[in-house]
């Protein structure tokens, strides 16, 4: 019996042709790629991929299965669909329960393979991150010019507020913290602070890292006012990822804009666009965006670089920062964008990339410790103090290791 065909039609009229797998479903997207070697369960289940189909550069995915354990970034696959050039025919890992294409199916995500995958990479570098859709429907995939219809009718990304669709829907308590999974230099003691976390479609490992740290963790929705915030007495706020467009999605730069010297407060990603956004700073769309476990960023001061995990396809100007009262602190060596800044005179500082990783490495965890410490001292870091930061995690790292 011959593969069910599955077709990707691009937005230009280009078409490629594969095999189908997960569900049978005709799903429009933002056409991005993934650099990541593994972490395709991580990738598959964060919700700042919302709106996109994600394509991997590795060629092989899916030989390691659907791990049941911490490997969930949230409940469910996010992403509108999948592209690999190669679907593994087994799962071979004492972890796993069940298949990458059994999971996609679970979950009404339509996945092709067997495509040219360095040829659309390519194509999304040179032109950009492209409207789509993937289709693995048989009654529709044999119809190309109504396919790229639908990829042009599909209005993007910009502009379009996400976040209310995978923010939760009330407040909720968090205590998992990272268990076997902990890292040298973790804190190990009893929680001492008291955190908000405004859930714009937050990764299950930035809580874990959290309360790993110390923290015992509030979660509240995005839409959650800077008053009912400041009601629940935090020592500290963290402002999370999510997906698409940070401009849209004012009523969390309309909260920031009143917390800020209010509390002590820490962003990632969409975070540190929305608090750059709540300073008067403006953002812009990239080209294709950084996504992927293996995206080189410098500390502007020590000149220091980290390997960080990122998954963004928007960025804040550099410029309007500055004049808005924020200090650089990182930068992406790929392309000189912003990867992290503080505030001069308040405790805020943000980060564009993903500390707590899954997928990635752990070059950046450290920064939770920073956060810890600007509660405590009510002072923002510099370059140079993330720098130590850094160097005493890699310190008891190397002594327990002798």
């Amino acid at each position: 019996m011959a593969n069910p065909l599955a077709k990707l039609a691009l937005e230009d009229g280009t078409i490629f042709t594969g095999t189908a797998f997960g569900a049978t479903a005709t799903n429009t997207g933002e056409v991005v790629f993934n650099t990541s070697l593994v972490g395709y369960q991580e990738i598959l289940t964060d919700p700042s991929y919302k709106g996109q189909i994600v394509t991997m550069t590795y060629p092989q995915i899916g030989n390691y299965g659907i791990a049941d354990q911490m490997d969930y970034e949230s409940s469910r696959p996010q992403v509108e669909g999948f592209i690999v050039k190669e679907l593994s025919p087994i799962d071979s890992n004492f972890r796993s329960v069940e298949t990458l294409d059994a999971y996609l199916k679970r979950f009404d995500v339509p996945g092709i393979a067997g495509i040219d995958t360095r040829a659309l990479v390519r194509k999304l570098r040179i032109q950009g991150a492209m409207k789509g859709v993937l289709c693995t429907d048989p009654a529709v995939v044999n119809d190309d010019a109504e396919l790229v219809r639908r990829a042009n009718a599909w209005p993007g990304l910009v502009g379009i507020d996400l976040v209310k669709v995978v923010s939760p829907a009330k407040p909720y308590l968090w205590d998992q913290s990272k268990g076997d999974w902990a890292q040298f230099g973790d804190h190990h003691g009893e929680s001492s602070c008291d955190i908000v976390a405004v859930d714009c479609g937050m990764k299950h490992n930035i809580l874990r890292n959290l309360t790993q740290s110390g923290c015992r963790v509030t979660v509240v929705p995005a839409a959650t006012s800077a008053e009912e915030i400041l009601a629940l007495n935090p020592d500290g706020i963290f402002v999370s990822n999510g997906p698409g467009d940070p401009e849209p999605i004012e009523y969390v730069q309309r909260a920031l804009t009143t917390l800020i010297g209010k509390k002590p407060i820490f962003g990632i990603c969409l975070g540190h666009q929305l608090l750059a956004l709540a300073m008067g700073a403006s953002t812009y769309k990239l080209k294709f965006g950084h996504r992927g476990g293996n995206q080189p960023v410098q500390n502007i001061d020590t000149r220091k670089v980290e390997i960080t995990s990122q998954n963004h396809g928007f960025a804040v100007d550099l410029d309007s920062l500055r004049q808005r009262g924020g200090q650089p602190t990182h930068i992406n060596l790929n392309d000189n964008t912003l990867e992290g800044f503080r505030h001069a005179t308040e405790p805020v500082f943000a980060v564009q990339y993903h500390p707590e990783a899954s997928p990635g490495p752990h070059d950046a965890t450290y920064l939770f410790d920073c956060f810890r410490e600007m509660i405590r001292t009510g002072t923002s870091p510099t370059a140079e103090q993330m720098n130590e930061a850094q160097k005493r995690r890699n310190a008891v790292g190397q002594q327990l290791s002798t």
